[in-house]
């Protein structure tokens, strides 16, 4: 990663120097230099290099990537009104609400600008982008209902988060010239790797240690956010006959003794099936990258993502 990552720093700072000085471009530099794992770009330069192409062709495309996940970001954190991204203040709290709206519109265009000049690639990115919007509405729909079904909320996220993913690695395999078979199967290994991605972060919510994760254990669970290991265990719990996790669902939220739920979402079985179900998921990815017909060496960085993936403890 520390390759890719290089060359994605120093495409944005020389992307972030090229913006002109006024307010509206201020928020799309502070964010885009915010401390970050650089995952989706790194798959666009990583998908280009695994047909044969040269991941410097693809940086701009890369950058757009991050640019359109940038975007939902700026515009998620007023949604959500979080103070806080990475440790550092949303955009919406360092200047205000309607100018993080505004320049995170101005860095969908620009999105678009790095993305126009291929045909094939506005046409990949058209379809993944709005999917991306369609998971975000689902999300919001979702905080309304109480009645969320698992298949509803593996779509959600497989929107909302997993086609990203998928997105960047089309990319890149198109702009190397990779038939459509091989687009494909690229893509599927993204959207698995993105939906046992999302799946690791409700079970580090949940499971993972506060001193590493830095973050309160069980916060989604305490809020009632509707992830899948609170939908599965009410599942679970229905079937059983239990009422434990709904009687703490059932008070105020400074009420709900977060430790109770954890243990009843052992007792259900939720856990190890979420620790299953990644398992499949990754399996499924894997499956898709052995069939794909370039040189072995060439799939190295991709395993070595994923494995990055697979081992991380926040």
């Amino acid at each position: 990663m520390e390759r890719y990552r290089a060359l994605i720093e120093a495409h944005v700072e020389r992307w972030i120097g090229e913006l002109p000085g006024d307010a509206l471009y201020g928020p799309m530099a502070y964010l885009m230099r915010l401390p970050a794992k650089r995952v989706r770009p790194a798959l666009t330069l990583i998908g280009c290099e695994l047909f044969g192409g040269r991941p410097e062709n693809v940086l701009d495309e890369a950058i757009g990537i991050e640019l359109f996940h940038n975007f939902t970001l700026m515009h998620d954190d007023i949604m959500d009104a979080s103070p806080l991204r990475r440790g550092m203040p949303t955009v919406h709290m360092k200047w205000d609400v309607n100018s993080a709206i505004l320049s995170g519109d101005a860095m969908l265009v620009k999105a678009y600008q790095l993305m126009g000049s291929n045909a094939h690639v506005l046409k990949i990115f058209n379809e993944h982008a709005l999917a991306v919007c369609e998971g975000q509405q689902r999300d919001m729909d979702f905080e309304r209902r109480a009645d969320v079904s698992f298949q509803e909320y593996r779509e959600m996220i497989r929107l909302k988060t997993a086609v990203l993913l998928s997105c960047a690695l089309r990319i890149g395999a198109c702009k190397a010239g990779a038939g459509a078979d091989d687009q494909e199967s690229i893509g599927a290994f993204g959207e698995n790797l993105g939906l046992a991605f999302q799946l690791r972060d409700d079970l580090l919510d949940a499971f993972g240690d506060p001193a590493v994760t830095g973050k309160r254990r069980g916060g989604d669970l305490l809020n009632g956010k509707k992830t899948w290991l609170l939908i599965r265990g009410l599942e679970r719990a229905t079937d059983e006959g239990s009422g434990l996790l709904r009687g703490e669902l059932a008070k105020p939220i400074p009420e709900r003794n977060v430790d109770v739920m954890i243990e009843q979402l052992r007792g259900l079985g939720v856990e190890r099936e979420a620790n299953d179900e990644v398992l499949r998921l990754e399996t499924a990815a894997f499956a898709q990258l052995d069939g794909i017909a370039v040189p072995d060496e060439r799939k190295l960085p991709l395993r070595a993502l994923a494995r990055t993936l697979q081992a991380r403890t926040s």
